[in-house]
Order: C-alpha cells, then sequence, then structure tokens
C-alpha cells in the first residue's frame, strides 16, 4: 500500500527515502543590487531584478538541510535551463534550432514535475525575463550573438557544469544519503543532456537533421 507523508499528506512513491519540501521558503538578498527576494529557488540562483548572485539571509530551517539544499539546487540548475532555452528558441532565426530547444524546454519541464512529485515541493515559477547573455556568465564563455552556433556552445557548456556540479556534490555527500542518491541522478541525467546537444550540435554543424 502507498505510504503518505505525514508533513503535506502526499502519497509516497514506492520505499525510497524521501523529502518533503512542501513548505520551504528562503529570503535571498542580492549581492550587487542588495534587493531582497523571496522564493525556493531563482534560475542560475542569480537575482530576479539585475542578475547579480542571490545570498541565502535566513538558514535552512528544516531537519534535512543537506536535501533540501539538494532539491534547490537542482531546481536553481533546472529553471536556468528551461529559461535558457525559452528564450533561445524564442530568439534563433533557425527552424531547426528553434525546434530543438523547444523540446529542450518540454524535457526541463517534465524533469522539474518529476522532482516536484517525489519531494513534494512546488515547481518554482520560471522567469518572465531572461538574458541569454546571463547563461553565458553562468556557464564561463564569451557570448557571441552574431555566431550562429553561439546557443549550442552555451548551452552545451552549462550542462557540462551542472554534470560537474552535481558529480562534485555527490561525491562530498554522506554515502546512503539521500542527496547522494540525487546528486547522482541529477548528474546521469545532466550527462545524458550533453551527450544529447553534442550530437545536434555536431549534425547542425554538418546540415545533417537532428535525431530528436
Amino acid at each position: 500500500m502507498t505510504g503518505v507523508c505525514p508533513k503535506c499528506h502526499q502519497p509516497l512513491e514506492g520505499d525510497e527515502s524521501y523529502i518533503c519540501c512542501a513548505d520551504a521558503s528562503l529570503q535571498w538578498r542580492c549581492e550587487q543590487c542588495r534587493k531582497v527576494s523571496e522564493g525556493f529557488a531563482f534560475p542560475y540562483g542569480m537575482c530576479p531584478h539585475c542578475g547579480g548572485r542571490l545570498a541565502v539571509r535566513d538558514p535552512l530551517r528544516v531537519a534535512e538541510a543537506a536535501g533540501l539544499e539538494a532539491i534547490r539546487t537542482a531546481f536553481e540548475i533546472e529553471l536556468g535551463g528551461q529559461a535558457f532555452y525559452r528564450r533561445a528558441a524564442a530568439e534563433s532565426r533557425e527552424p531547426v534550432l528553434k525546434e530543438l530547444f523547444q523540446k529542450f524546454v518540454g524535457m526541463e519541464e517534465e524533469h522539474m514535475a518529476t522532482l516536484s512529485s517525489r519531494y513534494h515541493v512546488e515547481v518554482p515559477r520560471p522567469a518572465d525575463e531572461f538574458r541569454i547573455d546571463r547563461a553565458a556568465i553562468y556557464a564561463g564563455i564569451p557570448n557571441r550573438p552574431e555566431d550562429p552556433g553561439n546557443l549550442f556552445r552555451i548551452a552545451i557548456a552549462f550542462e557540462q557544469r551542472a554534470v560537474k556540479f552535481f558529480s562534485e556534490r555527490g561525491a562530498d555527500s554522506k554515502d546512503g544519503s539521500v542527496e547522494r542518491q540525487l546528486y547522482k541522478e541529477l548528474a546521469a541525467e545532466e550527462a545524458e543532456h550533453v551527450a544529447i546537444l553534442t550530437t545536434e550540435f555536431e549534425r547542425w554543424k554538418v546540415g545533417k537533421p537532428g535525431m530528436l
């Protein structure tokens, strides 16, 4: 028989350990503009007002702090990817790229819905305004909008960064913990995205149709 979470009363999936984040909320202060924002996560951990880096104002006041932090970080990166792909689809002038990035929007939405169901947290609202240069900053590469392959390179770079981040966090987490399991799953998910994007980019460069 399916169990029920004692915190939010939603059904539990299987016998795996879980973390309920149903009422989790944090306050953030931008290190650049100093404005305060409230919410569970923001794309790439960047300020919705100026794009500066956000810092948590209040500590995590839950028993499962490490697990909650893992889930919040996952949403932060997923929200960033979703916002990037949505904007890339809107800005791309090539029908092939527009269709590809729209498919990636759907993939990110599906993954976020899975995380939401598994960890009992409401899916954060994606950013209404998002600039491609923010994704380039996160990815750590130059933003060259005049280059047709610019969007591809940014996408691959930030997915690679996500793989590295989740792999390192997983290795540093306690063996057998929920957060280690989550980080490993996320690293595998992002590695799959890197492989798909790399394949699509190579085919696009030589004029071949995509695989998706």
